[in-house]
């Protein structure tokens, strides 16, 4: 097995975690009698060989090895090391095509591994016979052969998947492997396999799925359930994993096969809305744990009538299965808005458990609670009383004020106790900054004027360079602005024109007295010297301004003409407020809605206020209002409030096609 592993100059290799002379002492364990040191081995080997799904110089050396380990029947464990070979050489495809060349030169180890007398050997190895290149034919009849002979459920699954990444490969012969797949998604193939091989199918051949996919699968997903809840308990000794899983039941094998028909289903948001509402209807609760998290994935990624999902996740609060209801919760409070279905159950769990109302990270100061937080951001009233509670004691949830922001008008009885506890930030401790942000959040939503003391505490008594009036400056500003105090402020916000928060205090200045003469100057610096986040600030501010700002015009439109597309986005629609002239921002705005998704927004309030100029952009809000995806996960960059950000969006594109409706 480790003929040669000597003559390996080990010590010029490296693996994720330096050099790479302990490699061979990692290969040697794989192979020992001591069950704890190949599984430590293979740790070290994953962590090591493909640490962040990369793959290093020494990773090639190691496969020749591990293919020998793998080759022998009298070594333990294999199926890990063959599932690291496979893991190896895929990602090697995408980044290291040393990695790939090696493990494609020893694939032939594959094929009788494929019927080895280890199901989890046979289990692992069936993708291998997929992924790395050989006689597409050859690999067909192998699979078809494995088939027929198969009895592991498990490994049966994984021939199944195999078949269809062979489909979606060999388009050439794709017609064999889809008529195997459509063989084992009906009678007399079990729940599990035609589940399998119906989520193939979608993925594969949706043309060749059966009608009624949806009651179909609900179908064979509650027959599935219902034989596993029958299924005995292993006899053994009580051991702690034992308990550990009866604590926290799973089933990840459902999840997976779910998980399957949902990212083939893909747009078809229809159709998964149904399957879903099977899914959190069924009688077993970890399905519908498994449910809430689908239900989750579709609520971020896709716009649609989401009522009925959310009800029932709703449905889902009053359940004895911790896992269950947290894992609802946890859904429900990405929603904000959309949450509304679900806030009857809200209320309910958060009068029946007060000890849900805060959590505690270890070491950490307390937040508010799930149940809770789900409700004030669904913008539900009946959350104020439990708030109430929290702001009057002695150690208030941090993030509270983020959350009374939600609440809008329903908040200000609140006033009082969130302008009290501002008044006590620790203005000199680093804990000032999130404290104080959170507070501002809730005294300007709800407007409170009497609050101007402490905010302007916020301003003149913290040091240069600690607590608020370096991290929360721009904060402080922007309240006093919406406040319409930003006058009491005049002389603070003079002495911060030479700092980064500038643009900020220029803009207030600007509100309080109109006097343009005085703040163009430093926004004008700002705009041509400032860094790539006060460039954006100054834009706005300039935007702010309106016509006063037209000797700004010339730096305006250079800014809009290049640079990074954030920055021409934010000069473009300064222009438009300045100038009132669409020529030169139209371009950039249909060159941002493109690149910069995240624009989208402030680019559509922009299309509002130019009213008919818009209908140039007209095909591109309209474009954004039939998409069924939300526009930030079309980036694949999550975004912890994508979807009141995607709702908003929509609502401004609305008011887009209104302002410019019937004009062409």
């Amino acid at each position: 097995m480790f003929t040669g592993i000597d003559e390996v100059d080990w010590a010029s290799l490296r693996h994720a975690h330096g050099s790479a002379r302990d490699v061979p002492k990692w290969l040697r364990a794989l192979a020992s009698a001591d069950s704890a040191e190949r599984a430590s081995a293979l740790d070290v080997m994953y962590g090591a060989l493909r640490h962040e799904d990369r793959v290093y110089d020494a990773t090639p050396a190691c496969v020749p090895f591990l293919f020998a380990l793998a080759a022998r029947p009298e070594v333990p464990d294999r199926a890990g090391i063959v599932e690291l070979l496979v893991g190896i050489g895929t990602e090697g495809r995408a980044r290291d095509t040393r990695a790939w060349e090696a493990v494609c030169a020893g694939a032939e180890v594959f094929v009788p591994l494929a019927a080895d007398p280890d199901p989890a050997v046979r289990g692992a190895a069936a993708a291998a016979l997929v992924h790395f290149p050989t006689e597409p034919a050859r690999t067909l009849e192998l699979m078809h052969q494995r088939l027929r002979a198969e009895w592991d459920g498990c490994v049966l699954l994984a021939l199944t998947e195999a078949l269809g990444l062979f489909a979606r490969r060999y388009p050439a012969h794709a017609d064999a492997a889809v008529d195997l797949l459509v063989e084992q998604s009906a009678p007399p193939y079990d729940a599990r396999l035609r589940l399998a091989a119906l989520g193939q199918l979608a993925l594969a051949a949706p043309a060749r799925l059966p009608a009624g996919l949806v009651p179909t699968a609900v179908g064979l997903l509650r027959e599935r359930s219902a034989r596993r809840a029958g299924a005995a308990e292993p006899v053994g000794p009580d051991t702690l994993v034992r308990r550990i899983r009866r604590l926290r039941p799973s089933d990840e094998e459902g999840a997976h096969l779910l998980r399957t028909l949902h990212s083939a289903l893909g747009d078809r948001v229809a159709d998964r809305t149904a399957l879903l509402t099977g899914q959190l209807t069924s009688p077993d609760p970890v399905d519908r744990c498994n449910a809430v998290w689908m239900a989750a994935a579709l609520l971020r990624g896709w716009r649609g009538d989401h009522a009925a999902v959310v009800g029932l996740l709703g449905g889902q609060l009053g359940t004895d299965q911790d896992p269950l209801r947290d894992a609802a919760v946890a859904v429900l409070a990405e929603l904000f808005a959309l949450a509304a279905p679900a806030a009857g159950d809200l209320y309910a769990l958060v009068c029946a458990r007060p000890d849900l109302w805060t959590h505690r990270w270890e070491r950490g100061s307390p937040v508010l609670g799930g149940p809770l937080r789900a409700l004030a951001r669904c913008g539900d009233p009946r959350a104020v009383p439990a708030l109430a509670q929290l702001l009057a004691g002695p150690a208030a949830p941090t993030d509270l004020g983020f959350e009374l922001a939600c609440l809008g008008a329903a908040a200000v009885p609140l006033a009082p106790a969130v302008r009290h506890r501002l008044g006590r930030v620790p203005l000199a401790s680093p804990s000032a900054a999130p404290l104080a942000a959170a507070l501002l959040a809730a005294v300007r939503a709800v407007g409170d004027r009497d609050a101007v003391p402490e905010v302007l505490r916020l301003l003149s008594g913290a040091p240069d360079g600690l607590g608020a009036r370096d991290a929360v400056a721009d904060r402080a500003i922007g309240t006093l602005e919406a406040l319409g105090a930003a006058g009491r402020a005049a002389p603070l916000l003079r002495a911060l024109l030479p700092t980064r928060h500038a643009a900020a205090a220029a803009g207030a200045l600007w509100s309080a007295d109109g006097d343009a003469g005085a703040v163009l100057p430093v926004l004008l610096r700002e705009l041509t010297q400032g860094d790539p986040a006060s460039r954006c600030a100054a834009a706005r501010r300039l935007g702010g301004l309106g016509p006063a700002a037209r000797p700004a015009l010339p730096a305006l439109r250079r800014a809009a003409g290049s640079g990074r597309i954030r920055q021409r986005t934010a000069a473009a629609c300064a222009l438009w407020y300045v100038d009132a002239d669409p020529e030169p921002v139209l371009p950039v705005f249909r060159t941002a809605w493109t690149q910069d998704p995240p624009a989208r927004g402030s680019i559509a309030r922009c299309l509002t206020a130019m009213g008919p100029a818009a209908a140039p952009l007209r095909d591109l809000v309209a474009a954004e209002l039939s998409a069924p995806r939300r526009h930030l996960a079309r980036t694949g960059a999550p975004c912890r409030r994508g979807i009141p950000m995607d709702e908003a969006l929509l609502t401004a594109c609305r008011e887009v096609l209104a302002v410019v409706q019937g004009v062409r």
